[in-house]
């Protein structure tokens, strides 16, 4: 299909700040993002008659001239009934400007790569009447709990500048590690660096090329096999908690990309079908107003907590 006219797009207040490019790969759904920055790059795209550049900050009252494109045919999946139920029952808060969500292990936060439906279509086409639904931030498809989306373009870009400075926004996770956890460990600060392998697979790894990230973590409790943390991220590296979990040596129970095999075999054994990782708890401050949220354990992992055996009270 093609969008055979130039159009003309006055920028609402609700996009003031946003990128260039951001705000075209709204626009141009279905569009590759190289074709996009293609046509930024000729020149094509024009923001009040002059050129400019992917990472301009657009201002309220701007025009911004977008040529005709090719769009890519996309059939729009709709969410499934029992999907749309789950979505509806895992809303923890909502207010005028945000949603947390509970999001369920499986889930994507959005869709693409072989996912065409993920939380953030999902919500929408669930919720039609919030026209400006944006995730604030990402959590793994295998990692249950809580997820920010925002409804109003100010509370985006509030709670993001909140977690740039890495203060202001308190997130807990839950995970369960193979292996004793020493009550000592309160910290993993290690740089982590982001590798794409050639399938296309995401992995990080440890490496003193990358990024500085710590996560502080609390013994909660520990099992015969296994320990319960608390984890609480104050960077927010891709994968960081299942890296710093990994590198620390207690790999997250579950963890098909950086677990420990024999540790997942055996946790298996005994009924654990998905990653032990779950974001319990939110905690932050928006437009003056204080919101904590917390998301209950999912079922499973309670039911998998009970099968598995405390230590014995001597030499523990």
């Amino acid at each position: 299909m093609v969008n055979a006219k130039v159009k003309l797009i006055a920028v609402d207040a609700a996009f003031e700040g946003q990128r260039l490019d951001n705000f075209l790969m709204r626009e141009l759904k279905g569009v590759p993002k190289s074709k996009i920055y293609n046509i930024l790059r000729r020149g094509e795209v024009r923001v009040n008659k002059g050129r400019a550049k992917p990472d301009y900050k657009l201002v309220a009252g701007d025009v911004v001239r977008v040529p005709p494109v090719r769009i890519a045919e996309r059939e729009t999946v709709a969410v499934p009934k029992t999907l749309e139920q789950t979505i509806r029952d895992a809303v923890l808060y909502e207010d005028d400007g945000l949603l947390i969500i509970n999001k369920p292990s499986g889930l994507a936060v959005h869709g693409g790569s072989g996912v065409s439906l993920g939380l953030i279509e999902s919500l929408r086409q669930v919720f039609p009447e919030y026209r400006q639904l944006e995730l604030v931030h990402r959590l793994d498809r295998d990692t249950s709990g809580c997820v920010m989306v925002a409804k109003k373009r100010s509370v985006l870009k509030e709670i993001h500048e909140l977690l740039k400075a890495k203060q202001g926004v308190d997130k807990r996770y839950l995970a369960l590690v193979a292996g004793k956890w020493p009550a000592r460990k309160r910290q993993v600060k290690v740089a982590l660096e982001k590798n794409h392998l050639r399938s296309g697979e995401r992995m990080v790894r440890v490496s003193p090329e990358g990024k500085f990230s710590l996560t502080e973590y609390q013994l909660l409790q520990r099992y015969r096999d296994a320990s319960l943390v608390e984890a609480k991220p104050i960077t927010g590296r891709t994968h960081q908690i299942r890296v710093h979990c990994q590198s620390a040596g207690y790999p997250i129970l579950g963890d098909d990309k950086y677990g420990d095999e024999e540790a997942n075999k055996h946790s298996k054994g005994l009924g654990l079908r998905r990653l032990f990782l779950h974001a319990h708890s939110l905690s932050l401050v928006v437009s003056g107003r204080r919101i904590s949220v917390e998301a209950p354990l999912p079922d499973e992992l309670q039911q998998f907590l009970t099968r598995i055996e405390l230590p014995a009270q001597q030499g523990e």
